[in-house]
């Protein structure tokens, strides 16, 4: 999207290794683009698609309902495991099971089946996912503990989309009111019922003389049969009378729990209409009954992957070698079993140098290595690349949808086949080697479904070996794939030496990969935890691609290794990379993600980066987390991210590690984290830990005020321990993707006479480069109106505008044809967005103000004219047809 330009200005970003729903769309009143994904470890079972149907079917009704009429659900995608073979289901274009918004799993041992969400954003942020078991879909008995399927997904999509939080509280169950009396921890506090002995089911008497409240064995018992809209579905989702959430009146600010907490003591609605995501889209309730959902049942093919690699001049020298390098990383140990890979190279055209190789032996992993180019010369032209590309995906069944493309250049060509693209269905994963290459190729990932990243052309840096390492499929299986335990390097004479912790989830091909720029380092030694030694001869040589590889025969050892490389001789660079698989099928592995909260920022809201490090689901605590972010102009920050519950981080000691980072300095920037832990023993043990944004359990209800009380099976019970995994010491990096920083416009208004005339500095296609598409200029007599609500004030016409190249200084005025009123102290305000050639629009600007009350007549001086270029449904016969 396009971010707009201005001089310095602090940014703040939140450092976050986490994501969120990004993907669903709000067209009109219904969602789309809604993913709903079933992990591979589920067996296939025609009744769990049609409970997810009905479940989703009876939300969007409730949901409905509890937004007085304003939201329902649209266009649903089921995303079925590449495993199930029972049913006709359609092939993907670039769902993939990381971007769901919602997972079907087996329980884990932090949650049981007990519906969640994985949420640690600020109050209205967007949450990563929600999790569903499938006993939870398929037992109708849990439906007495957590509630009617489709009120339960509510309850989480209020977490998962709008941010909001828990209005009970199983950690403060009660609390004393400001008038007096013990309440129980609920909204609305006029939601009737009685407290209880959970054993005997008695009246509670019994009083803690610390907390003088109830004690543990006391339970709040709602009334079912009561005024429906007394309660809230964040409260008791569980009880059939419950179809609002809590508003302004019927809010409860004193209850102890997470939404006042979290949310400044707002109310659930206010969030949502005021600053969640879907505040600004300003939606009118629908009138009359909204449609019922749409689905979709689709399943990813196996993976199908051509890297298109630059070899034009500019990467003469050691950009080759590194592309070389990381590519090789790719394909001997990234690449999956079984996958489809073919190479494209491109200068000012484009050559297949492997055509689609299946991925079954090590031999063919060779062969591709074999292949990859090792001489550069000639002009740059991305798109040729991309559509040689397109080619070779169209060989395997005749179309690309859902297949990958790898680009990697340095190169500042044109690209002007976004829309191809668009259409062609295929992700295509952008790599920008060196401060040169086009910014533009984030935008086509974004469009295609892709990750975008930026890599320094430095060799002593790890980086591009660390993008490359990140690209594994992403089925929620982590057992068969790669996982980056460390990487580190130097340009210097001298010795390389450090330590990586093998814990005991992984240690399956565990492999050392020593790079070099020119000559062979003199030694290399590896030393297990045991003390076996591995040094130079053990490792496997490649002159061409300036490697030595080591692969540790079977399950490698738990602890400590160590290594050692002397580089005395030759001033050059020498970096390390280690990587290794799941121990075995039945043990997944500990795992780091990073992700940034939005890909790019101009300074006007928070950036999020957090670093989520759990087993399973089950949050792993303790650890020390170092986060680096390097610009494109070399600017390097250190920040260690904590999971403290203070600043920046929301929950303590729930695996999430985050931090504040600010910067005046704009431009790319990239992100690496390290996490390392060291054995605590049973240490670890002592933490206390909470679950949250949780479907609440209902131990039971009244009905009407009367006997008997109805209680439900218990809980399934818990142990402390099983909230937090200790694995012991271990080590693993994760690359987020690169975001870029720009800075807010510097718009300003003055009234010359009878003109408004409003001035800024031009924006970019992307970031600072490029030109803009078209503006949007909108005008309030309201300050606060204009901030709150963009798309609701005036519009001004604009379509004589021509947008200037970045970093020019628009002008645009219109005249004050009839005065109203000339009070000097009357103020207009001003705000301006743009947008860009595929209509995806930038932050509001600042707030400029003009003095006088004037009635708005806008100036128009021409009218412009545009053509779509218009290409073929099948993007396959056409690049076939054109050959």
């Amino acid at each position: 999207s396009i971010t707009m330009a201005s001089e310095a200005v602090a940014v703040l970003l939140l450092v976050f290794l986490s994501g969120s729903t990004f993907g669903i769309k709000l067209e009109g009143n219904g969602y789309t683009d809604v993913l709903i994904a079933i992990n591979p470890v589920v067996p296939e079972n025609p009744l769990l698609i049609k409970r997810i149907k009905d479940m989703v079917s009876d939300a969007s009704s409730v949901l409905f309902t509890a937004t007085e009429g304003k939201f329902y659900f649209e266009e649903i995608t089921i995303l079925v495991p590449p495993n199930w073979s029972q049913g006709d289901y359609g092939r993907t274009k670039t769902e993939t099971y990381e971007k769901a918004n919602i997972v079907i799993n087996e329980e884990n041992r932090a949650y049981g089946d007990q519906p969640y969400t994985l949420q640690y954003g600020q109050c209205g942020s967007e949450s990563r996912y929600t999790h569903l078991t499938t006993k939870f879909m398929l037992d109708d008995e849990l439906i007495k503990l957590y509630g009617p399927r489709g009120k339960v997904l509510v309850h989480e999509w209020a977490h998962l989309r709008w941010g909001v939080y828990d209005e009970n509280d199983d950690g403060q169950p009660f609390y004393k009111g400001a008038h007096g009396g013990i309440q129980a921890t609920r909204c609305s506090v006029e939601l009737y019922g009685q407290i209880v002995n959970r054993i005997n089911h008695t009246k509670c008497t019994h009083i803690d003389p610390n907390t003088k409240l109830y004690t543990q064995d006391c339970v709040f018992l709602a009334d079912s049969e009561h005024w429906e809209k007394t309660a809230s579905l964040m409260s008791y989702p569980s009880l059939h009378k419950v179809t609002r959430f809590c508003s302004k009146k019927t809010h409860n600010r004193e209850a102890p729990n997470a939404q006042n907490r979290m949310c400044d003591n707002r109310d659930v609605m206010d969030v949502i209409f005021t600053s969640s995501v879907d505040a600004k889209a300003n939606v009118q309730p629908l009138k009359g009954p909204h449609p019922a959902p749409r689905f979709t049942v689709m399943q990813r093919g196996q993976r199908v992957v051509c890297l298109v690699l630059d070899v034009s001049g500019s990467m003469h020298g050691s950009r080759i070698l590194q592309q070389q390098q990381a590519a090789s990383l790719f394909l001997t140990t990234i690449v999956e079993d079984n996958s489809y890979v073919g190479i494209v190279t491109f200068t000012n055209y484009a050559t297949t140098l492997k055509p689609l190789t299946v991925i079954h032996r090590e031999e063919s992993r060779t062969q591709l290595v074999n292949y990859l180019p090792v001489e550069a010369i000639g002009g740059t032209d991305i798109c040729k690349g991309l559509k040689k590309g397109f080619e070779e995906l169209c060989k395997d069944n005749g179309n690309t949808m859902g297949d990958e493309i790898i680009l990697l250049t340095d190169g500042e060509s044109e690209l002007d086949c976004v829309s191809e693209v668009k259409e062609s269905g295929a992700i295509v994963n952008t790599i920008a080697l060196g401060p040169s290459a086009n910014k533009e190729l984030k935008r086509m990932s974004e469009i295609s479904g892709g990750k975008y990243f930026y890599a320094s052309d430095n060799l002593d840096q790890t980086e591009l070996v660390n993008v490359f390492a990140s690209l594994t499929t992403t089925n929620g299986d982590f057992t068969h794939q790669t996982i980056l335990l460390d990487s580190s390097g130097m340009k210097r004479k001298g010795i390389l030496n450090g330590t990586v912790s093998v814990d005991h989830t992984v240690g399956n091909k565990t492999t050392f990969l020593v790079l070099h720029e020119s000559q062979s380092p003199e030694d290399i030694e590896i030393k297990s935890p045991s003390g076996q030694i591995y040094d130079f001869i053990d490792f496997q040589p490649s002159s061409i691609s300036k490697t030595h590889s080591l692969v540790i025969q079977g399950t490698a050892e738990t602890g400590d290794w160590t290594y050692t490389i002397k580089n005395t001789l030759s001033d050059q660079s020498i970096t390390i990379t280690i990587t290794s698989r799941a121990v075995s099928e039945a043990i997944p592995p500990v795992t780091v993600k990073a992700y940034m909260s939005q890909q790019s920022i101009d300074g006007s809201k928070p950036m999020l980066v957090y670093a989520e490090v759990n087993q399973k689901g089950v949050p792993v605590i303790l650890a020390d987390v170092m986060a680096t972010l390097e610009s494109d102009a070399g600017d390097q920050y250190q920040l260690e991210l904590l999971d403290n519950g203070a600043g920046a981080d929301a929950f303590r000691n729930d695996g999430i590690y985050s931090r504040f980072f600010t910067t005046s300095k704009k431009g790319r920037y990239n992100l690496k984290v390290k996490v390392q832990r060291k054995d605590k023993g049973k240490n670890n043990g002592q933490v206390r830990l909470k679950r949250h944004s949780v479907a609440p359990y209902v131990p039971g209800y009244v009905i009407k005020g009367k006997s008997p009380i109805v209680m439900n099976p218990p809980k399934p019970p818990f142990s402390e321990d099983d909230l937090q995994d200790d694995v012991g010491s271990f080590t693993r990096t994760a690359i987020g993707e690169s975001f870029s920083v720009s800075l807010p416009p510097d718009l300003n208004a003055e009234i010359e006479e009878d003109k408004v005339m409003l001035t800024w500095t031009a924006p970019g296609e992307d970031m600072d480069q490029g030109t803009a598409d078209s503006y949007e200029i909108r005008v309030s007599m309201d300050l606060e109106a204009l901030r709150g609500n963009f798309s609701g004030a005036h519009l001004m016409n604009t379509s004589d505008i021509q947008p200037l190249e970045a970093g020019s200084t628009e002008e645009y005025s219109f005249l004050s044809s009839y005065i109203i009123n000339a009070e000097p102290e009357t103020v207009m305000f001003f705000a301006v967005r743009s947008r860009d050639k595929d209509s995806l629009m930038s932050d509001m600007s600042n707030v400029a103000k003009a003095t006088k009350m004037l009635r708005f007549v806008p100036f128009v001086q021409t009218t412009s004219t545009s053509t779509i270029s218009q290409y073929p449904s099948n993007i396959c016969s056409a690049l076939f047809r054109i050959t």
